[in-house]
């Protein structure tokens, strides 16, 4: 049944002739009213389906019917690239992606809770006599009407003091005491500055007097004055207006306003950060924190895991406008709580939260929206969760379904792949070896597609073989730590060897691991590999990040053309200007701002993505452009640079943890936050390393296929039979049953967390009854089946 008429619907979505990435002109049927899950190596073409494909076609749909101006903008980003879907519902995209959280995103707005807790306090809570109702936005620390004045709701007032901004006092200005100052030429124009207006910047700063160490440093002022530089003679200096800015509104302001994390977290050293004075930290106005309900502000009950929470108010007895509103807000509760997420309190800052933990917040909101017929799109739900809380997982999924929806799931976890209905898998290999549907079936065909790298781990899965468990070289000692839900926990890791360390999540694990740091004794050099954006802009790339890119331009810089035209390395980069394209500024992209949504962008009119301009593009390196080398994929660069040692050592690492299928010039922007971890990795890979490190990996699996973990698990057992010490935080048994050390913190998240429960070879800690990891290790170590 193909065409349908109008009183049909066909019960799947079509697609036909995608070539979005590297999909080769995909064929696919997938039925509605299912959960499919897409799997395939990383890199093989599953999310280009999923999210590239299908949900983008949808997003395009919506924009159309919406809006008559969203056309042109649909025509400024483009269509994905597919012949036609048919029987497409709208869809809902749950990506990991962060859209960028603000200090005032938090877990009750990402989940809109907070809406619904003060509406409870506006309507049933308990006001001090004779005072008037506040409407329910004097609650919230986000608005004009319930912020606190003086520290504009965000509960901490930063302040800055002498000793921090100076903090050796027998140094003279020009000696460099203001240490908050910047440095460069900004600094010593605010030197040059101080210097006009008459202050003595050669004295020690001890000597200098208290009326003007308090100016220097504390002004509000802003005077400007003429400088007359004094610089190297034979050159020429012209005087110029100077405008002096005392260190402590330096440091306010790039603390407040620089886009630089760097510059932040430098600000950050000089100031100090304490509970504002007049809300104690509450972030509301006196007149909001004066209401209670249950006897407690709704800032008390704000800091409260949802769990307790949920406790609270089920035990309150109070008026029926009461009853209604808590019934209400504790149904929305369980189904955060419901994803193993009882743990957090609504005021946990979303920066704060893990990839996974974000996502299963956004899950458990849709859940309560009550749609209907629409097609969710799920990018591995399974990210950060123990086997544990897998299970709650499936349960939702199941109840998306029931609801009459269709559940798209990207993932690479082994009980999500069979559970589902329906498997479209993609591959057989990464980037120009993959791009094919190989089943697109019930998951029992899968046994029989021979090319498919998921299949073995499906049905063919073997026990893990026994291996000797490597002694530990020494101990490194941590503690006793105190911070979040750890309280005093003291812990030995092992040095020589691989550590994993395991419990549900918000157990304590990136806490403990956390406390891990260079200070410690037989450390040596510590190297953290997390999953944080190596950029957030197009600029940032697999090529300019790992260094590989200088390379690439020198070799361009000496090709006899570049010589014969004296152009020198800066012509072949796209981050000045030179010989890049000026329409996009090099980025190749235009961003396009779109009303009511995030920009998006659209690839660059004049030089088409390519970045440069066409004069710069004349120049060529064995027969390629610079636009054509980084649209190379690591992999092909690898044969291409084979004769360059400086390039092919680099592009090896990048092939050992396998990212051969990435772009050298693909934006940081379009890489996920696993595909961004593993470039830190082969980064870190390629240093020539003298001496013992240790290597601190927070899930580097995530995002993984099982056949890349395999490769991972190679390199990582490398590093440790080279003589270093390797700690993962994980959740895949797979990797916990190679380790040679386990720590399993639990037994649950939260305040039911934050202890060590168990430690020792897996095999050890596999038979350790109060563990809720040790049943799912036992049963990888014999591999056997354990969801119910």
């Amino acid at each position: 049944m193909h065409h349908s008429s109008p009183g049909t619907s066909d019960p799947y979505v079509r697609v036909r002739g995608a070539r979005e990435h590297n999909l080769a002109g995909v064929d696919v049927d997938i039925p509605r009213d299912a959960i499919a899950v897409f799997t395939g190596v990383s890199g093989s073409g599953k999310s280009s389906l999923a999210f590239g494909t299908i949900y983008a076609e949808a997003q395009r749909r919506y924009f159309e019917s919406v809006a008559p101006y969203a056309r042109r903008l649909i025509h400024q980003v483009g269509a994905p690239k597919v012949g036609e879907i048919s029987g497409l519902p709208p869809a809902v995209s749950l990506e990991q992606r962060r859209s960028s959280p603000g200090a005032r995103s938090s877990v009750g707005t990402v989940t809109t809770l907070s809406n619904s807790l003060r509406m409870l306090f506006s309507r049933a809570g308990t006001y001090p006599a004779g005072a008037e109702r506040l409407d329910s936005d004097a609650f919230s620390p986000n608005t004009a009407a319930g912020a606190c004045p003086e520290c504009h709701g965000l509960g901490r007032v930063h302040e800055t003091s002498e000793e921090l901004l100076v903090p050796e006092a027998e140094l003279s200005i020009r000696d460099g005491a203001i240490a908050a100052w910047p440095g460069a030429w900004q600094g010593k124009n605010l030197r040059d500055v101080l210097d006009a207006l008459g202050y003595d910047v050669d004295r020690p700063w001890r000597e200098l007097d208290a009326k003007d160490r308090r100016w220097i440093l504390f002004t509000d002022e802003q005077p400007v004055v003429t400088v007359h530089p004094v610089r190297d003679a034979g050159r020429i200096q012209r005087p110029y207006q100077g405008t002096y800015m005392s260190a402590r509104r330096y440091v306010m302001h790039t603390f407040a306003d620089s886009k630089s994390a760097t510059l932040r977290a430098k600000a950050e050293r000089f100031l100090t950060s304490n509970p504002c004075p007049v809300c104690r930290g509450g972030r509301l106005r006196p007149e909001a924190l004066a209401v209670t309900f249950a006897d407690r502000t709704i800032a008390e009950l704000a800091a409260l895991p949802l769990t307790g929470l949920a406790g609270l108010l089920t035990e309150h007895d109070g008026s029926e406008t009461a009853r209604v509103l808590t019934e209400d807000l504790v149904a929305r509760i369980g189904t955060v709580t419901e994803l193993g997420l009882g743990y957090l309190s609504l005021d946990r800052a979303t920066p704060t939260l893990s990839n996974g933990e974000l996502q299963r917040l956004r899950l458990a909101t849709q859940l309560r929206s009550g749609l209907f017929g629409v097609v969710y799109v799920l990018d591995e739900p399974s990210a950060g969760l123990h086997p544990a809380d897998t299970e709650a997982l499936l349960v939702v999924l199941d109840r998306l379904k029931t609801a009459g929806n269709t559940v798209f799931v990207v993932e690479h976890h082994l009980d999500v792949i069979r559970h589902a209905d329906w498997i479209v898998d993609v591959g057989p290999g990464a980037g120009v070896h993959g791009g094919r549907v190989l089943h697109s079936g019930p998951p029992g065909g899968l046994a029989e597609v021979a090319e498919s790298a998921t299949r073995r781990f499906l049905f063919d899965r073997a026990p893990v073989p026994e291996r000797a468990v490597r002694p530990a070289t020494g101990l490194l000692r941590v503690g006793p730590v105190t911070r979040h839900n750890l309280s005093a926990v003291s812990a030995a890791f092992p040095t020589g060897v691989l550590t994993a360390v395991t419990g549900v999540s918000g157990s304590g694990k990136s806490t403990l691991v956390g406390a891990l740091s260079e200070e410690l004794e037989g450390v040596g050099r510590l190297v953290t590999v997390d999953q944080r954006p190596i950029g957030r802009t197009p600029r940032s790339n697999l090529a300019t990040y790992t260094g590989l890119f200088d390379v690439v331009r020198k070799l361009f810089t000496d090709t006899e053309e570049a010589r014969a035209r004296g152009y020198k390395a800066g012509r072949f980069s796209f981050n000045v200007s030179g010989g890049r394209c000026e329409t996009c500024q090099g980025e190749g992209f235009v961003s396009v701002e779109l009303l009511f949504l995030p920009s998006t962008y659209a690839p660059c009119p004049d030089c088409r993505g390519a970045r440069y301009n066409p004069e710069t593009l004349e120049v060529r390196l064995r027969g390629l452009t610079i636009a054509e080398v980084l649209d190379l994929t690591v992999e092909s660069a690898a044969e291409f640079f084979a004769d360059t040692p400086a390039a092919a050592r680099s592009l090896r690492t990048l092939l050992d943890v396998g990212l051969g299928y990435l772009r050298l010039g693909q934006p940081a922007t379009e890489l996920s936050g696993g595909e961004a971890q593993r470039i830190k990795l082969a980064s870190e890979l390629q240093r020539p390393r003298r001496g013992h490190t240790l290597y601190v990996l927070d899930e580097p699996t995530t995002g993984l296929h099982p056949a890349d973990v395999e490769v991972l698990m190679r390199r990582l057992h490398g590093l440790v039979d080279a003589g270093h010490t390797v700690v993962v935080v994980e959740h895949d048994m797979d990797v916990v049953a190679t380790a040679d050390w386990v720590i399993d913190l639990g037994p649950g998240g939260g305040e039911e967390g934050g202890r060590i429960v168990a430690e020792g070879p897996p095999r050890e800690v596999a038979g350790t009854a109060s563990s809720r990891t040790a049943p799912y290790l036992a049963a990888r170590l014999d591999e056997q089946d354990v969801s119910g």
